[in-house]
Formats: structure tokens, sequence, C-alpha cells
């Protein structure tokens, strides 16, 4: 299997940083509103560090990852690790958080 051509894993990269945007502003607004963070590891950290920082430290280090795929991009794992990434974040992240934030609003649009 060839490695894909460099404009399609420019757009998974985007993809990706574009979710994990997503996954801090949603965790932010959720953690304030009330809303229970469902990682151990990132909940214990928003304990001990507070939301802001604790969430610009997990989602510098994403990125980080993301930066390292996109260089390593002419390997032949890249694509799929950057798919797998971005698969799980809309499963893990993105789908929750949408329902959660959507049902804050409605209570909070209703009261």
């Amino acid at each position: 299997m060839s490695p894909l051509p460099e404009r399609t894993m420019l757009a998974l990269v985007c993809v990706n940083l574009a979710l994990q945007l997503f996954d801090g502003v949603a965790t932010y607004v959720g953690v304030h509103a009330g809303v229970a963070e469902g990682n151990p590891l990132l909940a214990w950290a928003l304990a001990q560090l507070g939301p802001a920082s604790a969430l610009c430290l997990f989602k510098l280090q994403a990125c980080a990852c993301l930066l390292f795929l996109w260089r390593a991009r002419r390997n032949r794992l890249a694509a799929p690790a950057l798919a797998l990434c971005a698969a799980i974040y809309v499963v893990c992240s993105l789908a929750p958080w949408a329902a959660a934030l959507a049902t804050l609003h409605l209570e909070y649009s209703t009261s």
C-alpha cells in the first residue's frame, strides 16, 4: 500500500486539529456547566491544574502527536493512524459532547 497524496494527508491532519479544538472548547464549556469529564486522567488533571491549564496541556500534547504524524506522512501507517484518531474523536468526543451541550442548551432555553 502506497502513502496517500500529500493533500489528503493534510486534510486528515486538519480534520484532527479541528476535532482537538472542538474537544477542548466543548470540554471547557461542559465542565463549567457541571458536566463530568469521562476521561479519568483528564478529570484528575482538571482537578489538579484547573480547566484552562489542563486542557491546554492535553490539547498541546495531542496536537504535537498530530504534527509528528504529519512529519511521518510518507509512512504507510500515518494515514490509517490519522483516520483512526479522527474516528475515535468523533465517537468518543464529538458525538457525546454535542449531545451533552445540546441537552444543556435545551435546559437553559426552556427555563
